[in-house]
């Protein structure tokens, strides 16, 4: 088909087919749209990143709380908003810096094509190519546009595309695919397809979409944002209405203590903290040459428990090496490969860097025979008339390629094995002349990085099973791994042989290495393993990988892949180096672990503040102002929830988040609302003021709430100490310094006996509860009824949206 259009558009042109494109016939095409424009997928523009982080429920609801304490006239009841403004801050700067980092990248990659057009050679952008362009590409040129070979005999590396990493040979009416290079050869194409309908383009395209972010943490601050939402838009109002018919408060005053019992239902700081963590572990995996293009996957990736590697570019770096060398091959090898080293192939670079490394000197030459892909072999002509020749043994050796099987089969299974032999000539075509003399072998394999074995024991002692999956033949994909160090490697099958979905699930279920694989096949794998329940890490770099990569729960590419595996991806390795996975994999269970202590200290609060606006419908008022509640905020949530959340910590991050931030924040929201309660109704018998109940009250929070500090940061250690003495020190500067800002009135004799009582019975309450809540084998009692049932809730609702 494709070499029928190209005779039937040569008889269009005359006698001179490779005169190429008039500027008219350019210019035409151009008008028709026929360029090759809009073949890569786009990053988000800075409007749509600012938009999406700035146009959130999440922000529309502190706005209007905002805007109702701006109308009381009290600004400094707004000192919530600073931790609002602060989070979308973070958010925003983030983003942007990653897609920065990812556009650069991809400019970098970016290279312009020589066409021919009127009959002359001319650089142009490879998006101002158009169809039926003559394209001109030598060793080491990326196909910018699918088309067909009209003149030349290139070898094609199109692993970016296929995974396949052994060059394919084309003539004269072969199909060349956008995205695939040239492994050596020069030649000219006709270009056939153009834009979105390119090879690359079409598997690009499904690639252009928002990958929805797969991380339990965040779908848990979802949730627990859209409880809080929830319970904010019905006690609210009530909750004002009730206020105010009371007669005794104002607009001011019943605004004042709405609001500051909605705040607390939503926790702004956990999602600062969040994002301030995730922004510091994304920073610091910055500097080891690791862009985390979305932030969340640092959680992903901390709870992952099957990698799925590319071979090429993860194992091996994707270049070949001389693993051995047998008799007098060595020098007759090296010469043989600078004589043709301007239009080196793979195999020819590993034997010219074979030399360098061995201080083994080239012989001069007076002639070159390039390697071919008729001849299969490579050689040339010294100075003093010697002529080489180097190949595979069938190509050079011919009929008596036998005689040296025993030798051949003497090199590991990995190894491709050439014979390097001296002949009597070459004829003017290259052919060799007279019988060869075998001077010695050498073996050529795939470079594995040196680091891989290491990589791999990292993620065997973490009990993460790793698959690889390769478009390679599995038998070599198999010894590779073995060489490594992957489990059960000996395992594999060829993935060509798999003839349905029946057959692709028994293989995912008994197999670790997959050959001959295609992007579809390898997005199969994915979503099998997915299916079975299995949090999916998926390294990639070429265009063959994007499908797959997309959906994976966390997606991995080399910044030397394809733009489209890199902007599908969440983290892109800068120096393509697969080592710096295990310090994603720490840097992640860092922040998740030290995250979900911290979380409870905010959700102590949310739980607290709904269930006490609710009582506080059936007996008003609330107790507190919105910058009292800000008080508590910073002293025994905000200061040590940071500290805490920045301790080093590399354990396996188990259990549901949800859950595991339960178990704490739970007894203390119990005890705080018992306490809270018994001081409201206080207050009530004795009469005493607005004033002292609402001093009473933050007392007992202060006081549960550095109970909690203490129980998370069991066993002390220095750092905690501190922590624990810099919140006695903020409550302490806050309550005395500072008690006129906060709205703090000073203690009766009487009133600081009863809030004494109350406190201790809440830390003796607190610490049952806790006790219960942390005991192996699961919580107990009312805390352990209460998390079952948000987690049945929680489950029910992920469930739903799933199906949406």
């Amino acid at each position: 088909m494709a070499a029928e259009t190209t005779e039937r558009f040569d008889q269009t042109r005359g006698s001179d087919p490779l005169a190429g494109l008039s500027d008219d016939e350019v210019r035409e095409r151009v008008r028709e749209g026929k360029v090759n424009a809009d073949t890569d997928v786009k990053t988000k523009s800075v409007r749509q990143i600012v938009a999406e982080h700035t146009l959130t429920l999440f922000n529309a609801i502190n706005v209007f709380m905002a805007a109702l304490v701006i109308s009381t006239g009290s600004y400094k009841n707004c000192a919530f908003m600073i931790v609002v403004i602060a989070n979308l801050a973070i958010g925003i700067v983030q983003e942007v810096r990653a897609k920065r980092k990812v556009d650069q990248l991809t400019i970098v990659a970016a290279r312009n094509v020589t066409v021919i057009r009127e009959g002359e050679r001319r650089q142009v952008p490879v998006r101002e190519v158009v169809l039926d362009d003559l394209v001109a590409l030598a060793h080491g040129d990326q196909v910018p546009a699918d088309g067909v070979v009209v003149e030349g005999s290139p070898r094609m590396d199109e692993s970016l595309l296929t995974g396949e990493s052994d060059a394919i040979e084309k003539s004269v009416g072969s199909e060349v695919l956008s995205g695939s290079f040239v492994d050596s050869g020069a030649f000219v194409y006709r270009v056939t397809r153009v834009g979105r309908e390119g090879f690359a383009a079409r598997i690009n395209a499904e690639a252009k979409y928002v990958k929805r972010v797969n991380s339990e943490m965040l779908s848990a601050l979802q949730e627990i944002i859209r409880l809080g939402t929830t319970c904010l838009l019905v006690l609210g109002p009530i909750l004002f209405v009730r206020i105010a018919l009371m007669g005794k408060y104002d607009y001011n005053a019943a605004v004042l203590q709405t609001v500051a019992a909605v705040v607390g239902m939503i926790p702004q700081g956990l999602v600062l903290l969040t994002s301030s963590v995730l922004a510091i572990a994304t920073t610091r995996l910055a500097m080891r040459s690791v862009l985390v293009q979305q932030a969340y996957c640092v959680e992903t990736l901390a709870r992952v428990d099957v990698l799925c590697l590319d071979k090429t570019g993860t194992i091996t770096t994707g270049a070949m090496e001389v693993a051995e060398v047998r008799g007098d091959a060595a020098q007759a090898a090296v010469t043989i490969a600078h004589a043709s080293a301007d239009d080196a192939n793979e195999t020819a670079r590993a034997v010219i860097a074979y030399g360098r490394a061995h201080s083994v000197e080239p012989l001069a030459v007076t002639r070159a025979v390039p390697f071919s892909s008729r001849t299969k072999y490579s050689g040339c002509v010294t100075a003093d008339g010697t002529c080489l020749v180097m190949g595979a043994a069938q190509f050079v050796l011919v009929a008596r390629a036998a005689e040296v099987k025993g030798e051949l089969e003497g090199f590991d299974r990995l190894m491709r094995v050439l014979v390097v032999a001296r002949v009597d000539g070459f004829a003017p075509d290259g052919s060799i002349e007279g019988e060869p003399e075998v001077l010695g072998f050498l073996g050529i394999r795939d470079q594995i990085r040196d680091t891989a074995a290491q990589t791999m024991e990292f993620f065997k002692r973490q009990g993460v099973e790793i698959r690889v999956i390769s478009g390679d033949d599995p038998r070599t994909v198999s010894g590779i791994a073995g060489v490594v160090g992957v489990p059960h490697a000996d395992r594999y099958v060829d993935a060509s042989s798999l003839a349905g979905e029946r057959d692709v699930d028994r293989a995912v279920r008994d197999c670790r290495v997959f050959g001959r694989v295609t992007p579809q096949v390898k997005r199969q794998i994915v979503r099998k393993l997915r299916e079975e329940g299995h949090v999916v890490a998926m390294t990639g770099d070429g265009v063959n990988d994007v499908l797959a990569l997309k959906d994976a729960d966390c997606s991995i590419a080399m910044a030397s892949g394809s733009a489209a595996a890199r902007n599908v991806a969440e983290i892109v390795l800068v120096d393509n180096d697969f080592a710096h996975l295990p310090e994603v994999v720490a840097e992640g269970r860092r922040s998740i672990n030290n995250l979900q202590r911290s979380a409870a200290l905010f959700l102590t609060k949310t739980f607290f503040s709904a269930v006490l606006a609710a009582f506080c419908i059936l007996m008003p008022p609330y107790p507190f102002v919105p910058v009292q509640m800000s008080l508590v905020s910073a002293a025994v949530i905000g200061i040590p929830s940071f500290l805490l959340a920045l301790e080093p910590n590399h354990e396996r991050v188990r259990g549901r988040f949800i859950s595991n931030v339960l178990t704490r924040s739970l007894p203390a929201s119990l005890s705080i609302v018992a306490a809270l309660v018994a001081t409201i109704c206080c207050c009530r018998v004795t009469g005493w003021s607005d004033a002292t109940m609402s001093t009473m009250c933050m007392a007992q929070m202060l006081v549960v709430g550095v109970a909690l500090i203490y129980r998370i940061s069991r066993p002390l250690n220095p750092l905690r100490v501190a922590v624990i003495a810099i919140v006695l020190a903020t409550i302490g500067v806050g309550t005395t310094l500072g008690a006129s800002f906060f709205s703090i009135a000073p203690p009766t004799v009487n009133s600081a006996l009863a809030s004494a009582v109350v406190a201790v019975l809440a830390i003796v309450l607190f610490n049952r509860l806790y006790d219960e809540s942390v005991r192996e084998g699961g919580a107990k009692g009312l805390v352990g009824f209460l998390i079952k049932r948000l987690e049945i809730l929680n489950e029910r609702e992920q469930r739903v949206r799933r199906r949406g």
